[in-house]
């Protein structure tokens, strides 16, 4: 079979057709050239109005990198026609469907580093396809344009709201994600997390969409909450697991650290040295000589002992079915918190008492809703982040997590490359 044949079927670019191919030398190795030729009765189209025209002259070669062959490099070259427009009444160089606007690389190419670049970091992408990595990003960024451009935006029915950092100096972006059942996928990204930020979110949902939602999940960042209870107050508002139980582990970090250096300062012997993990890990996942050291930890009254009991009593919280008993238990816990004389499990106990009809509404959504899956994401956006070996700019860190996380459309083509 020959290789134009190969080229029709694979990629057919009508109303071209192609025309000589030849095997050359490169600097990298072998090559292919491939001649592009426009078919005598077709009219170039214009790049403004996608119009046919006149052709008003032509200009000179161009190459167009394709996606490579046995290793084997593939340019397409094309003598470029300008079209004498009636309808934008100017002279413009013409559409051609392999390449958009004046691009060097193909589309198809794009589509092709885009997709290896979902499971290999960029520099290892441009290393193995003999590339740079500026145009893995222009591949990436141009295979993110297209995939949110047909993305389908509908039934959003649950969204999860939270924010990581990104950046020394405390920079940090807003991440929307969609957590509905069969739908998992990173749906929007704000720059910092003020009010404004997820005014813009809900902005750029529409109020359509925003009254379809059933369910949000977030933090207790106050910008959040009181954006959410503005523009979706209809919905039911959930606090996430996650973050409830990280202000414990806060709590007790603080109390120990706090407890060790008086004890160190008064000239006991320092039990608490080296017991940060024994008391913020969970019991089932400490090892044989973690959990030794553990039982003769709890033997003394220690402001820290205390803290981890009451975090460890409080685990029996998420336990319960009923959303009534649920509350009994948690008011009956937030006033043994609050007379522990353990200032900073106080602070805890204050903050739950403060935000418990959202807490409680765990478990009115916990039999249709994992909340999980926002520190999921969150994780895998940090995988993102470090695998990059860093961003030059916003644009590319908001491309490699759409690529990453936005489970979005790929073109047909891109499969026959792959």
């Amino acid at each position: 079979m020959q290789l134009k044949t190969i080229l029709n079927k694979c990629h057919p670019i009508k109303p071209f057709v192609y025309g000589e191919i030849r095997l050359v030398e490169t600097k990298e190795g072998l090559g292919l050239e491939v001649e592009v030729k426009s078919r005598r009765n077709g009219s170039p189209t214009c790049s403004k109005c996608g119009k046919p025209g006149g052709v008003y002259d032509r200009l000179g070669e161009r190459r167009f990198v394709f996606v490579p062959m046995w290793r084997i490099s593939v340019v397409l070259l094309y003598v470029m026609r300008r079209v004498n427009c009636e309808h934008c009444k100017r002279v413009v160089v013409e559409k051609v469907p392999w390449a958009e606007g004046k691009r060097r690389n193909c589309r198809v190419y794009e589509w092709f580093l885009g997709d290896w670049a979902r499971s290999l970091s960029w520099k290892e992408v441009s290393i193995r396809f003999g590339t740079t990595w500026d145009t893995v990003r222009r591949a990436v960024e141009a295979t993110v344009e297209w995939g949110l451009k047909h993305r389908d935006l509908k039934g959003i029915t649950a969204i999860g709201v939270d924010e990581v950092s990104w950046a020394k100096g405390h920079r940090y972006l807003t991440l929307v994600y969609q957590i509905n059942e069969g739908c998992k996928r990173l749906l929007w990204i704000g720059w910092d997390r003020k009010e404004e930020t997820i005014r813009k979110f809900f902005d750029w949902l529409g109020e359509e969409r925003t009254a379809g939602l059933e369910f949000i999940v977030s933090d207790m960042w106050k910008p959040y909450l009181k954006v959410i209870g503005e523009k979706a107050g209809h919905v039911l508002h959930i606090l996430d697991r996650f973050h409830i139980m990280q202000h414990f582990g806060k709590a007790i970090d603080e109390v120990r650290a706090e407890e060790a250096k008086r004890m160190k300062q008064d000239g006991y012997e320092p039990i608490l040295k080296r017991t940060r993990w024994l008391l913020l890990k969970r019991p089932e996942n400490l090892t044989e000589k973690q959990e030794a050291r553990l039982s003769d930890l709890v033997r003394y009254n220690l402001k820290s002992v205390r803290a981890y009991l009451l975090k460890e009593d409080f685990q029996g919280f998420w336990t319960y079915v009923s959303h009534y008993w649920a509350g009994r238990f948690l008011d009956r816990w937030c006033t043994r918190a609050l007379q522990s004389r353990i200032e900073p499990i106080k602070k805890v106990a204050r903050m739950l008492r403060s935000h418990r009809p959202l807490i409680l509404n765990w478990f009115k959504a916990r039999s249709q809703l994992s909340a999980g899956v926002v520190e999921g994401f969150n994780a895998k956006v940090k995988l993102t982040t470090r695998k990059s070996y860093g961003f030059r700019g916003e644009k590319c860190l908001q491309a490699a997590l759409f690529l990453a996380l936005g489970n979005l459309p790929k073109p047909e083509d891109t499969h026959r490359f792959c």
